[in-house]
């Protein structure tokens, strides 16, 4: 009994084996494969991308000035003279989209403490001082557009000032 239970062993041992060296060499071819699909090819271009002109960065602050001081000449009555109090009433991050000819194509409020009445002046003085100055032509994307973000920063009377002209705030709470 005792030899027929170790050749059983034995040919169960040698059966189980091959299911293994089956899975192992299936294992192998695996990651042969995974690592035949991984080639390293070098980059065509430098990996350092330069800007294409440096002049785009200048230009593009003095469009945005360009952008600031109209929309405060279309909006004087909602324009805050002086001095900004410590602290804000809100703080509304606009993006906006212009076209080749200045007109804006869209416009959304990007960040903001979720004061409603801010946002939509916000909105709404964009709105009117459009069309904007034409963009330079190099600052324009393939669709012939620019995107940009202006700051609207409110004092508790509703009226604002944008981060382009903005005079410094007031250190201390009256």
């Amino acid at each position: 009994m005792l030899t027929r239970t170790r050749y059983l062993r034995c040919k169960t041992s040698v059966r189980g084996s091959w299911p293994s060296r089956a899975r192992g060499a299936a294992l192998t071819l695996a990651i042969a494969l995974a690592a035949a699909g991984c080639t390293i090819t070098p980059p065509d271009r430098p990996l350092l991308i330069t800007p294409p002109v440096a002049v785009n960065s200048a230009t593009l602050d003095q469009y945005r000035m360009a952008v600031a001081r109209r929309i405060l000449d279309r909006n004087p009555s909602y324009v805050l003279q002086g001095t900004l109090q410590p602290m804000l009433r809100s703080l509304v991050v606009v993006s906006f989209t212009v076209d080749r000819n200045g007109q804006v194509l869209q416009s959304a409020v990007y960040r903001t403490n979720g004061d409603d009445e801010a946002e939509s002046t916000a909105l709404a003085t964009l709105r009117r001082a459009s069309p904007l100055p034409q963009p330079p032509s190099r600052l324009l994307n393939t669709r012939g557009q620019v995107e940009l973000f202006e700051d609207w920063l409110f004092n508790d009377n509703g009226k604002f000032q944008l981060r382009e002209f903005a005079s410094p705030q007031a250190q201390t709470i009256d």
